[in-house]
């Protein structure tokens, strides 16, 4: 299974449990995820975008402060801006959180429903499958010399030919070792994973 597909089997699985909707955030290093993916409601993301929730958010606070998981109604962290209660009108009633990993790679998760609470079971299905999604998406500690050498001659400016013709191979080769640094970061452009390798010290 690639890992690509090995996410999408984890998310799908996540989206079983969690019929209110869910989210995660992987692997959390400069305030920013390597990953991250959610359900909830649109009206929901909508307005906890417009007001910048995240910042104010106390399941997100809580899990920065604890490891483990824990239901919403058990998180005793303040909540001024009444987010929680706020989440409600969207069917968001009952709710579990998921923290899991180092502080300096911290992935973080929630889960929703609107009928009752999640019972011990649910939790611990979806703790663990937050757990797999968080090592299986591990950002590498190191890259290839190859991915290195191509990733750096587009950061340097170089277009795909001259940059194959700087390394002495073919351009077909040349995005080949692009695409495996991109696989290798979980990045989307190579523009990404120029920054993902800068940000883990890898280029």
């Amino acid at each position: 299974m690639s890992l690509r597909s090995g996410i999408e089997a984890h998310t799908t699985k996540l989206a079983l449990i969690a019929p209110g909707g869910f989210f995660y955030a992987l692997h959390i290093r400069f305030a920013l995820p390597l990953l991250h993916h959610q359900t909830y409601p649109k009206g929901w993301t909508d307005r906890y975008t417009e007001e910048a929730y995240a910042l104010r958010d106390p399941i997100i606070a809580w899990g920065f402060s604890q490891i483990g998981a824990a239901r919403w109604s058990e998180i005793e962290i303040p909540d001024p801006f009444n987010i929680l209660g706020q989440a409600r009108e969207f069917g968001m009633i009952y709710g579990v959180a998921v923290s899991y990993g180092p502080m300096q790679s911290r992935t973080i998760a929630s889960a929703a429903r609107a009928d009752r609470e999640f019972n011990d079971d649910e939790i611990a299905d979806f703790a663990g499958e937050i757990a797999k999604l968080h090592d299986i998406t591990e950002p590498p500690k190191s890259l290839t010399d190859a991915q290195v050498e191509a990733l750096r001659c587009v950061a340097e400016g170089d277009r795909h030919a001259a940059a194959a013709a700087r390394l002495g191979i073919s351009e077909s080769a040349f995005k080949a070792r692009l695409s495996s640094a991109r696989s290798a970061l979980l990045a989307r452009t190579t523009a990404e994973a120029i920054q993902r390798a800068r940000d883990n010290r890898l280029l």
